[in-house]
């Protein structure tokens, strides 16, 4: 009877060094709740960091959040070009604080010049911590996986009320029409979501909409 080889398992790069890589993750959040604890209100804008300089997304983006500086909120964005830059730009025009949530990535992915706060993290799991913890609402531009990741995951969080519910507000009707649709007819329809929770988000196409609805939830003029 021949005798089996061993398994052979992948090295893992981090095993030795994994209690330390706690105090790194610890001295991430210390570092964002330091900053960020004396924010006041403020709105997390999401979206492409491919969206080039004028697009109409891009000018969306950035009348959003002029808008919502200018009705007293802080803006957060994770502080990269494209949606991101056009939202810290907004938001400095009206004298607004401007956030940007940075992550080093394998890539370079350059920083925008709009922001009056600005930190870095290496995990991305703190960063979207931060993002959610000091965000009243979350107003969602097109953008790719990551814009994606972040939508689903915070509205996960809303319906298992692992947060506290919050406006999720999807900008421009026409490209969230097909998802929206599809989770309508392939999730709600067949029961894989309540069809109540298709009200965790709103879809807007104007940035007047977009404050109006985040007031009115918190009871704002």
């Amino acid at each position: 009877m021949r005798t089996p080889h061993p398994i052979e398992y992948p090295i893992d790069d981090f095993k030795s060094g994994e209690s330390w890589r706690l105090f790194k993750i610890m001295g991430e959040f210390v570092e964002g709740i330091d900053e960020l604890h004396d924010l006041g209100p403020a709105i997390s804008i999401f979206g492409s960091s491919r969206t080039a300089k004028g697009h109409p997304d891009y000018e969306t983006a950035r009348k959003t959040a002029a808008c919502f500086a200018a009705g007293g909120y802080a803006v957060i964005t994770g502080g990269g070009p494209g949606i991101m830059e056009a939202a810290n730009m907004g938001a400095l025009e009206q004298n607004g604080e401007s956030v940007g949530l940075k992550i080093t990535l394998p890539f370079e992915e350059k920083s925008n010049a709009y922001m009056t706060r600005s930190l870095d993290f290496n995990y991305f799991f703190i960063r979207k911590v931060m993002f959610v913890k000091y965000a009243q609402a979350y107003i969602i531009m097109p953008g790719g996986l990551g814009t994606m990741d972040e939508m689903f995951e915070t509205l996960t969080l809303v319906q298992t009320r692992r947060i506290r519910k919050m406006p999720v507000i999807l900008m421009n009707k026409e490209f969230w029409a097909g998802l929206v649709d599809w989770i309508k007819k392939s999730l709600a329809a067949t029961g894989l979501i309540s069809a109540k929770d298709m009200e965790l988000f709103s879809l807007v196409d104007t940035p007047e909409q977009a404050l109006k609805i985040v007031n009115n939830f918190y009871n704002r003029s």
